[in-house]
């Protein structure tokens, strides 16, 4: 297997490229793409052999959190049960560079929710790449950030990803270089916003 390469602009990404990534996902391929923060790998949500394919890249265990990554708020609602107070808070921050915990709905398949909690990780990205592929596919796509096993930071350059990655995944969207950063988590199953990781998005509003 060799993955397609498909170089997309990051401002204006080609239709066409977009179509022939989300085509790919639909028939259970694994993607490499670039957010607002770093680079990501993901699948369709309803995938579990793509799923375990990310895993066995990645070597998480079965207690490794995926994210939802969503168009909209709306969409988050789906999927996640959000309060009226963690509402207000998620419309200041979305689209961005967070990551936030909700208690996971019925929609959630239990192999993505965390085992005891039953909670879910919700990603809303400010990127026009993300949001042509999430308003073509029409549906979140199931995702971890890239951060090769035994590395500390993700990786950025789509040149080394290509090297890494070429004949591991299906597709891999070339947007340029990401940041080092990857999202800040928040944890918004309480009533008290809790930082979980410190990343690219400011969390001085919710302290």
């Amino acid at each position: 297997m060799v993955s397609q390469y498909l170089f997309v602009h990051s401002e204006n990404p080609q239709e066409r490229l977009i179509a022939k990534a989300v085509d790919s996902l639909r028939r259970g391929g694994v993607m490499i793409y670039p957010t607002d923060s770093v680079y990501a790998i993901g699948c369709h949500l309803g995938d579990k052999s793509a799923l375990e394919r990310i895993r066995s890249i990645r070597q998480l265990d079965k207690n490794h959190n995926f994210t939802l990554v969503c168009r909209d708020l709306s969409e988050l609602g789906s999927y996640a049960r959000v309060e009226n107070s963690a509402f207000r808070l998620l419309k200041s921050k979305t689209p961005g560079p967070f990551t936030f915990i909700l208690n996971a709905t019925s929609e959630v398949p239990k192999r993505l929710q965390h085992p005891k909690r039953k909670t879910i990780g919700i990603r809303v990205p400010n990127s026009a790449i993300v949001k042509a592929l999430l308003e073509e596919l029409r549906e979140p796509i199931m995702s971890v950030t890239l951060t090769m096993p035994d590395d500390q930071y993700p990786l950025t350059d789509p040149y080394e990803i290509k090297q890494l990655m070429n004949h591991h995944v299906d597709v891999i969207i070339d947007g340029g270089y990401c940041g080092l950063e990857p999202t800040t988590v928040i944890d918004l199953t309480d009533h008290t916003p809790q930082l979980l990781r410190q990343g690219a998005g400011d969390f001085s509003d919710f302290a």
